[in-house]
């Protein structure tokens, strides 16, 4: 504090007993967000953020109900293509010709124009795998089906070129046709079934081939 002297006119510099300020224990517990640490969000717990990583940890193989129902459909194609492969196992086995009995007026309709397995695999191929407004959920199971169809050559080419009357021969075509049959019930059964669960369904032999060419 500065005091004046009328005599002198000098400034005396008079210091004041410093004063120490002593918080009181009832001031800091009135003010206790002064000693807080201030409440930072957490990332992991934010519901945005966890929401966002849902959504990207379902990828490209996750469907919906219209792309479960069409990848479902794509099973019946190489089913209806070799279901002449059936002929001994249907007229043996009464329960199968039940189970399939639905599908005849279907099958009848694919049967009705030689052309329609070729315009069927030309379409499948061209306007679903090669399309990526498609998820490759429904591109994927389309070229599963396709592989499954395309197999089915191999078989027709050896009943072409072996094509016994009688005796063993006639046998072993039996037993490769019923085979190759019950094959395709399997596969119609197994990948229909997983793809209206939402499930991915892989089959044996075909699945690794449509792996490459679903990019």
């Amino acid at each position: 504090m500065l005091l004046f002297n009328p005599l002198t006119l000098q400034p005396t510099l008079t210091l004041s007993p410093k004063t120490h300020y002593s918080p009181s224990l009832s001031y800091l517990k009135k003010h206790t967000s002064f000693f807080t640490v201030p409440n930072f969000p957490n990332k992991g717990n934010n519901p945005t953020r966890r929401k966002l990583f849902m959504v990207q940890a379902k990828g490209d193989d996750s469907a919906d109900g219209p792309d479960r129902l069409i990848s479902a459909i794509c099973y019946f194609y190489p089913f209806f293509d070799g279901i002449q492969y059936g002929k001994y196992v249907i007229t043996q086995f009464s329960p199968i010709q039940v189970l399939i009995q639905p599908l005849f007026p279907a099958i009848k309709v694919f049967k009705s124009f030689p052309l329609n397995g070729f315009l069927v695999f030309l379409t499948l191929y061209f306007v679903v795998v090669r399309n990526r407004n498609f998820s490759r959920y429904v591109r994927f199971n389309t070229m599963q089906a396709i592989v499954l169809d395309v197999l089915l050559i191999f078989p027709d080419l050896l009943e072409r070129s072996f094509n016994p009357r009688d005796g063993l021969g006639l046998d072993l075509v039996m037993s490769l046709d019923s085979t190759v049959f019950l094959f395709l019930l399997v596969c119609l059964i197994y990948g229909s079934s997983s793809c209206l669960f939402g499930q991915l369904p892989r089959l044996p032999i075909v699945a690794e081939a449509a792996d490459r060419q679903v990019l």
